[in-house]
């Protein structure tokens, strides 16, 4: 409880007889286009529709106050 933790240690290892040219799933990664730095991109939606969004909360919230 009084002791530090220890951290994790990074596993880095780069083999020595690896050629990626040569091997058949690298080959398949390639062809079909797959890419491990590829970032998921969300889609924004646009302002118009957050403001949309909000004129109609606030519609909802004065017609149950009966101010509307």
């Amino acid at each position: 409880m009084f002791m530090k933790k220890p951290s994790h240690r990074v596993f880095d290892y780069t083999p020595r007889f690896y050629k990626p040219e040569e091997d058949d799933r690298e080959k398949r990664k390639r062809k079909l286009g797959f890419n491990r730095h590829r970032k998921m991109r969300r889609k924004q939606k646009s302002p118009f529709v957050w403001l949309l969004f909000i004129i109609f909360v606030i519609f909802i919230y004065l017609k149950l106050k009966g101010v509307y």
